[in-house]
């Protein structure tokens, strides 16, 4: 079966809010012919995009390719939180990596939420910023652990946009007895993602990136230069920036022997009036619970209540959407019973073993940033800049998050799903214990 076409039409974005509350690109012209390039970026989502842009504004001629539309995969998708963490707590990367790369990794998170906001401003996006993320603690045993870990990033990271909140004051926050505890991070915030990648898309243009869609590339043949083919073109580039996360397909072996593809969905419920949306969540904040197979939610500008929770591993998305994220969402907010659903939609992200992204550089000239296992807006737009600046000649950054090990699945692309599979079904086990 075909991801890229698993659950979707060709060149159509998904019957999302997300899609009915932007405003799309003019359908962009298919690849056709024998084209040059000095880099070709393969996929147009954050990563594409920030890359693309990155380039084209140190001076290189920029070719974007999509197999669908700009934003189309899970840029335009997702639940719109942007963490200013890896996905990795630092504890555990620092016992990784050392200390010193620990922090040099806290330090492109960080950045990762600045290059965010900056380019929503600078771009004009109207991503809609709202700040702050709340991390909530489904079991009480949890909450230690993230308290603890508020004060380790207040005492060694001078972070001071974090604090630690009771069972009483997360319920202040959000109207929900399902919750013990958990911390309040007014660093991170939420956006509406797929109006930041339309933006992004349209810098790109102004800055003269030739940017085609529904131009599904089929090979890639490395060399110097490499040549990427579509069914209609082909493209010879000195350089390959890969940005296909979880629409990778069998694209290239190596990257998909290490990120897997995984489905999430997402409701978007009718509009609430505003006293019911703030009893909900008084302040606004996106919320994220501590589950495996996590919830996480937030409210729209007018006032719907976006749900995202569960999870699926083969590419066909479930037959009802909305009756599978309203079990989570009422077990969360029973108050929500009853309410209409007005969108319900799906979409594939990637994941690694170990859930920190997969940057390498799969020759000298081809590099591939994927893998954000659900922290992508942040780290899948710093992951486009930081393949900018590696292939300009500053490669530091980015040489960082190709040094962090990620593992191989069992068995390679093969037999990743099965084996993952057995051990969600663990996973989904223990969030019930």
């Amino acid at each position: 079966m075909d991801i890229l076409t698993a659950n979707d039409r060709v060149g159509h974005y998904p019957e999302s809010w997300y899609a009915a509350s932007a405003d799309a690109l003019p359908q962009q012209p298919s690849a056709s012919g024998d084209l040059r390039a000095d880099v070709c970026v393969i996929g147009a989502g954050f990563t594409g995009l920030s890359a693309a842009l990155h380039l084209a504004e140190k001076g290189y001629d920029v070719i974007l390719l999509d197999a669908h539309r700009v934003g189309w995969g899970a840029s335009g998708r997702n639940g719109g939180q942007v963490s200013g963490t890896q996905r990795l707590d630092q504890d555990e990367l620092e016992q990784m990596v050392g200390p010193e790369t620990a922090r040099d990794l806290w330090s492109i998170s960080q950045d990762a939420v600045t290059l965010v906001r900056d380019l929503d401003k600078t771009h004009k996006t109207n991503a809609k910023w709202v700040s702050g993320v709340i991390h909530a603690d489904h079991r009480e045993r949890f909450v230690k652990h993230s308290h603890d870990y508020a004060k380790k990033l207040q005492d060694d990271y001078g972070y001071d946009l974090i604090k630690s909140l009771s069972k009483s004051e997360i319920h202040d926050l959000v109207a929900s007895k399902a919750y013990y505890g958990g911390t309040l991070d007014m660093g991170s915030g939420h956006i509406h993602p797929l109006r930041f990648a339309l933006g992004l898309a349209r810098a790109c243009l102004a800055k003269g990136v030739r940017i085609f869609e529904t131009s599904r590339v089929t090979g890639l043949t490395e060399g110097a230069p490499a040549v990427v083919t579509t069914a209609n073109a082909k493209i010879t580039a000195d350089f390959v920036v890969m940005g296909c996360n979880g629409y990778l397909g069998h694209l290239e072996g190596k990257v998909a022997a290490r990120v897997m593809p995984i489905n999430n969905f997402i409701v978007a419920t009718e509009p609430l009036s505003d006293e019911r949306a703030r009893d909900l969540i008084r302040d606004n904040h996106a919320v994220a619970d501590s589950k495996f197979v996590i919830n996480y939610f937030r409210l729209s500008e007018d006032n719907r209540m976006l749900f995202g929770g569960t999870e699926s591993y083969g590419y066909k998305f479930p037959r009802s959407i909305a009756e599978s994220v309203r079990k989570p969402m009422q077990e969360i907010y029973p108050q929500l019973a009853g309410v209409k659903i007005d969108y319900a939609w799906g979409g594939t992200l990637g994941i690694t073993m170990n859930r920190m992204p997969h940057f390498a550089r799969l020759s000298g000239n081809i590099l591939s940033a994927s893998g954000y296992s659900g922290h992508g807006v942040a780290m899948a737009t710093m992951g486009g800049k930081l393949a900018a600046e590696a292939i300009s000649g500053q490669a530091e950054r980015f040489d960082v998050m190709a040094n962090v090990p990620t593992m191989r699945f069992p068995g390679g692309a093969m037999f990743r799903s099965p084996l993952l599979v057995l051990a969600m079904l663990w996973y989904s086990l223990r969030d019930k214990m």
